[in-house]
């Protein structure tokens, strides 16, 4: 057996066992230390030394494949090694003088077994076994435990026990279910969250090292290749373009939005920057706290002694409050530094009402006659030569009260920049972007090109199931054929529970989070009388705690004691999620009835718009878990007249028609 070229791609060595076995252990250093980005120092020398001596040890006479430094490119990080027999996948991880075995080790490990499972095809029906190796340890600590999906719970072992367990590995799964070298051939498609994709970009990984490249999902490249075209061209020409790229939920417009702000980040050789600006707080907040805590990570593993004061103002140069920006252009008459904005969902900049309220009340400016979009095209009309702004559209998730929506963008053009041109989704006129309001603004446009390239078609947040995002609008839609025939479709691979009791909610989330997958619970920050089992919206979460904290802290979602509202959670996902219904939005005969709790009772919403944020707000909380959710409905108390069972029952009986199970 050769050496394969595709899983060496991934790994800084790989070769057959028998090569191994047969290599001089300095030969094996010498590759790994060549194929390593930065320089290696004397500590990490003598860890592989080791790592290398155990595993001579353990594998010799077996047959299979070994990778070292095997990539897992959705986070950026690396296993220790690989062992790839006919049997199963064994993925270990030393951690060398250590005498304990802790969680986040075992977590480490685990998660890199269940990224294989999830995101390599070659991996998806063999078992695969997670090993956490402490070196200073003696005995094996945990027996073989295989979930269903044939991932096996962390085993751990010492040195010593390493060759029995890989034994009892291979005995335990008798069959040959893997081709060694079809596994190494085989594609790797990861789907990464928002978090993992912004530190991961940050890096410098390119979004087709971190993303799924398979044909369903290949317009994420695509998108990105064609606004750098726009923006090549806008620079060579001198022109100012807007574009407007479309996509349905999950399907990865913020990770465009971020892979071109990346790519054009101030450098010495980029003098002509990329901003990325978002209105959604809580997004801003989490990705800019991530990525500082990730580079903070590295540096300490570079032994850097750089003040994290430096790396924190060049991510808030990176990543920027739209309204920061805003404010940028009261303060000064100049144009802004960068020549590429980029500005995600869009479609919530505020209208000229609630801009003209704004500038009056908070800047002093009583004449101020301009909505958000149009003062931010001419901010970036500012410059002499040329700009592009790129604007993330979502549809359906309109959550504010004098939000514009993406007409605003157009009129602005239209109106008052004829020197613009726009090169937008052909998508954009859909009803869920507006539909017919569009087709005025649009054609009142000169030059306007349309793009199929711009509109993200392919849902990667569930990447178990890219139809929830279409089961959850049948179901709000009041579609309940389509809703059942979708959810016949997903249910497999995508698990959806339903329950009137929290306590089984919460066990459920417990049951099926495994390594450091996030849990949590959501709900409408309508949702005034879940109070009473304990689940207060009025509370304002830290989102950076609720989303980056681990599960010893008690602030982070994994307590399932904090409640992530639309606003908190819009833009950002989690693995698993209980969403928590209110009796804000109720089921009856003739569709869905909305309310709104004000002193100690629920009053009727009539307001069209109002009831429309009501029903997105369910939206974005109903698409928000990568791995599955579970609905919990209450069941009221009669003697509350806050929370009579009528107004839950007909919603929990509406879910269960479409064929949501049912867990006591």
């Amino acid at each position: 057996m050769t050496t394969l070229r595709s899983a060496t791609a991934r790994a800084w060595y790989g070769a057959a066992v028998d090569k191994f076995l047969r290599d001089d252990p300095e030969t094996v250093i010498g590759t790994l230390v060549q194929r390593a980005p930065v320089s290696t120092d004397a500590e990490q020398v003598a860890a592989w030394r080791e790592e290398i001596a155990i595993l001579r040890e353990a594998l010799d006479g077996l047959d299979g494949e070994l990778l070292l430094e095997y990539s897992i490119p959705r986070v950026g990080t690396r296993a220790d090694a690989v062992y790839v027999s006919p049997q199963a996948v064994v993925v270990i991880e030393f951690k060398v003088g250590a005498n304990v075995f802790t969680r986040a080790a075992r977590d480490q490990v685990w998660d890199y077994a269940l990224d294989l499972k999830n995101f390599h095809e070659g991996s998806h029906i063999p078992p695969i076994v997670p090993v956490l190796v402490a070196t200073a340890t003696s005995g094996v600590h945990d027996p073989l435990t295989r979930d269903t999906d044939g991932v096996y719970k962390p085993a751990c072992a010492s040195p010593g026990e390493l060759r029995a367990l890989i034994r009892r590995v291979v005995a335990d799964s008798s069959e040959h279910v893997i081709r060694v070298a079809e596994w190494a051939r085989a594609p790797y498609r990861p789907t990464p969250t928002i978090i993992e994709a912004a530190r991961a970009l940050y890096a410098r990984h390119s979004v087709a090292e971190i993303a799924r490249n398979d044909a369903g999902a290949r317009n994420l490249s695509v998108t990105t290749e064609r606004l750098e075209q726009v923006i090549e061209h806008a620079r060579t020409n001198r022109e100012k373009v807007v574009c407007f790229v479309t996509g349905v939920p999950g399907a990865g417009k913020t990770l465009v939005g971020l892979n071109i702000a990346t790519q054009h980040r101030a450098t010495e050789s980029e003098s002509e920057p990329a901003v990325f600006l978002s209105g959604n707080g809580p997004l801003v907040a989490v990705l800019r706290a991530a990525l500082v805590r990730s580079e903070r990570e590295q540096r300490r593993a570079r032994r850097g002694t750089r003040a994290s004061l430096e790396l924190g103002t060049s991510v808030k140069a990176f990543i920027q409050n739209v309204h920061h920006f805003r404010d940028e252009a009261l303060a000064s008459a100049k144009p802004p530094a960068e020549h590429i904005a980029i500005f995600d969902e869009a479609q919530r900049a505020w209208n000229q009402e609630q801009t003209e309220r704004f500038m009056r009340r908070r800047k002093g400016l009583a004449e101020f006659k301009q909505s958000e979009p149009e003062f931010l095209l001419r901010y970036m009309d500012r410059h002499d030569d040329w700009a592009v702004v790129v604007c993330l559209v979502g549809g359906g998730q309109e959550i504010h009260t004098g939000e514009a929506g993406i007409g605003a963008w157009l009129t602005a053009i239209r109106d008052h920049l004829p020197n613009w041109r726009a090169v937008i989704s052909t998508r954009l006129t859909d009803a869920e972007y507006e539909g017919g309001n569009l087709q005025q603004a649009v054609q009142g446009i000169s030059g306007v090109v349309g793009d199929d390239d711009l509109h993200l078609g392919v849902s990667m947040r569930s990447f178990r199931a890219e139809n929830v995002s279409a089961f959850v609008k049948a179901m709000l839609d009041s579609d309940e054929l389509a809703a059942r025939d979708t959810l016949a479709t997903v249910s497999d691979r995508y698990p959806m529970a339903l329950t009137r009791d929290l306590a089984t909610a919460k066990r459920w989330l417990r049951d099926r989070a495994r390594g450091t997958e996030r849990i949590g619970v959501v709900a409408s920050s309508k949702a005034m009388r879940l109070k009473a089992v304990c689940l207060d919206v009025r509370v304002d979460i830290d989102p950076v705690h609720w989303f980056l904290d681990g599960p010893d802290d008690v602030r982070s979602s994994y307590y399932l004691e904090d409640v992530a509202t639309e606003f908190q959670i819009q833009g950002l996902e989690i693995d698993w999620a209980c969403v928590a219904w209110d009796g804000d939005l109720r089921r009856n005969a003739r569709g869905w009835s909305y309310h709104d709790f004000r002193g100690s009772r629920w009053n009727r919403v009539h307001s069209v718009a109002h009831r429309q944020y009501m029903l997105n707000a369910y939206r974005v909380l109903l698409t928000r878990a990568r791995q599955g959710m579970i609905l919990f409905v209450p069941k009221g108390d009669g003697d509350d007249h806050t929370r009579l069972p009528a107004f839950y029952d007909e919603s929990f009986e509406y879910l269960r028609g479409l064929g949501l199970p049912v867990v006591a």
